[in-house]
């Protein structure tokens, strides 16, 4: 399966998920007036919402180039990830509003049904498998989309346990357990708002690559027989994807067409590294003077870097 149609058949999997939970606990909040059930189906609302959203957005990123948009639509996800983010800073705040004014009124609503424990449980099964599903093909496809996804539904396993916490804590004669537990979901909620925030800013802002890519990017470089070295190696984010320009150094006796294939086999070769995108090359022969130290670029020359799916 390519790029485009695992993150598009994740966002499918996702809503549905999402659609079916909240339905299963809407009914169960209904039926017994709890309001941890209920800030949990609260959340698994808003994550349907934003997963629909998501889904359009990831159907816009998986798009070919075209003559607006000649490198792609990928640059598009990490505002498809802040979007997500948005959604679940609003259920996060909701839910511990409600907690809030539940708990210092004294109103609490609980239940001892065993359909809550069971709705509840049934959640940290179907949220775990999602959690495994969506960081495997966030992973794969490089998607910080699904990425978000996954760090939401590993969350989402936790205020479940919170509220099952509030249920169980209901059966034991300890009501206030309850909003407790419903407010402790709402934290987990807006954290997981908060990772996905910071992880893809830093998509936008247009952040280095971790330093084992760097390394990475380097040694493919360098592993040119015709390359002497390396410098002015500059490697940053745009979007989920990375720009690489660089300037190699190679003897100055090399025809026009020599230097140009060089430059043609070391492109090539930096590209074939999963996360990158476009790669600039720009060939100093010695002669000219400016083959030059770059002790950053030296250093990770010699850095061990792992094998992967780029590499």
């Amino acid at each position: 399966m390519n790029r485009s149609s695992a993150v598009r058949t994740a966002g499918i999997v996702v809503l549905s998920a999402n659609l079916l939970l909240a339905v299963a606990k809407g009914l169960v909040w209904f039926q017994t007036g709890s309001l941890a059930v209920g800030s949990e189906a609260v959340n698994s609302l808003s994550d349907a919402v934003y997963s629909v959203v998501v889904l359009a957005g990831l159907y816009l990123t998986t798009q070919p180039p075209d003559f607006d948009h000649p490198h792609g639509h990928e640059r598009i996800e990490p505002f498809v990830s802040l979007l997500v983010a948005l959604g679940v800073f609003a259920a996060g705040g909701l839910i511990f509003w409600r907690s809030a004014t539940s708990f210092l009124s004294g109103d609490v609503s609980a239940t001892t049904s065993p359909l809550a424990v069971g709705v509840l449980v049934g959640t940290c099964v179907v949220k775990y498998g999602l959690y495994r599903y969506c960081l495997r093909i966030g992973a794969g496809a490089n998607s910080p989309a699904v990425e978000a996804i996954a760090l939401d539904n590993r969350n989402d396993i936790l205020t479940a346990g919170a509220a099952l916490v509030g249920v169980l804590g209901a059966s034991v004669g300890i009501p206030e357990l309850d909003p407790l537990a419903a407010g402790v979901v709402s934290l987990g909620i807006l954290y997981t708002g908060w990772e996905i925030v910071e992880s893809n800013v830093e998509y936008l802002v247009g952040r280095a690559p971790p330093e084992d890519l760097r390394a990475k990017i380097i040694q493919r470089a360098l592993s040119h027989p015709d390359v002497e070295g390396v410098h002015d190696v500059v490697a940053h984010y745009v979007g989920p994807e990375i720009d690489v320009s660089m300037h190699i150094e190679v003897e100055g006796d090399r025809t026009l067409i020599e230097a140009h294939d060089i430059e043609t086999e070391v492109m090539h070769s930096v590209q074939e590294i999963a996360e990158v995108d476009d790669v600039f090359v720009h060939v100093d022969p010695k002669e000219l003077g400016e083959w030059k130290t770059d002790d950053e670029a030296d250093r990770l020359a010699d850095t061990p870097v792992r094998d992967g799916d780029g590499g």
